[in-house]
This record gives C-alpha cells, structure tokens and sequence, in this order.
C-alpha cells in the first residue's frame, strides 16, 4: 500500500498545478479590471464567475484521479470513477463504490487534496470580498 504513495502525491501534485494555473488566470483577470466602486450586480456577476471558475477547476482535479482510477482498472467504468472520485475528493464519502485495498490509500491522499484545494479556494474568495472591500467608499484604511 505505501509503495503507491508516490502515485498519490504525484497526483495531488497534478491537482496543485490545475489549481494553481486556474487561480493565477482568475488572479490576472481581476487584476486587468479597473478597480471602481462595486456595483451590486456587478459583484454578483464576479461572484457567479468566480465560483463557475473554480467549480471548474475541481472538476477538472476530481477527472485527475477518475481516469487514474479507470487506467489502473481501479474502478469499472468512466461514470463510477468520476462518481467515487467526487465523493471521495469532496469528502461526502458516501462508501457505495470503495477501492480495492491496495488502493485505498490513494483515496485517502484524494480527500486530503480535496480539503486543501476546497480551502485554496475559499481563501481565493476571501481575498475577492477584501478587495470589493477595498473599493468600496468608506472602506477602512488602517
């Protein structure tokens, strides 16, 4: 079973770049918007934006180690992958597909990767609303 940890971490390591490209792409389109005073609707566009982005990416993550999964006959078909791998990358884990027991490690490396990548992208977030703030009149300036 640990002799598969270098598939997990090479895995992770796959999903850190996807997250990293789409967030510094998302980081380079709100940077080349003009900073102005935040409309309501406009904020809700960024926001709808922002969360369809990185929704994206974590499908794009979760694909990763669905078709790891597929190739390594780890799981049935495309559609069980994809499913056990969400479930799995997003922590619900409802246990209905499991891995075979030389694999389950990388399952476990599969939702430690979700929580990192799900809290990168609340941090994203968190930095979106800071800078709203920023803009907004009357935003502190300590």
């Amino acid at each position: 079973m640990l002799s598969r940890l270098p598939i997990a971490l090479a895995l992770m390591a796959c999903c850190v770049a996807i997250h990293a490209a789409g967030v510094s792409w998302a980081l380079q389109q709100l940077r080349n918007r003009p900073r102005q005073v935040p409309r309501f609707w406009t904020s809700i566009r960024l926001f709808v934006f922002v969360s369809a982005w990185i929704v994206l990416l974590h499908i794009a993550e979760i694909a990763v180690w669905a078709l790891f999964y597929l190739w390594r006959e780890a799981m049935p078909d495309l559609p069980s992958a994809m499913y056990f791998s969400a479930v799995t990358y997003t922590t619900t884990g409802y246990g209905d597909l499991v891995l075979a027991e030389g694999w389950r490690l990388l399952g476990a490396v599969e939702a430690l990767t979700g929580i990192l990548m799900c809290g990168w992208s609340t941090g994203f977030f968190f930095a979106i609303v800071d800078r709203l703030d920023e803009a907004s009149p009357g935003a502190s300036t300590s």
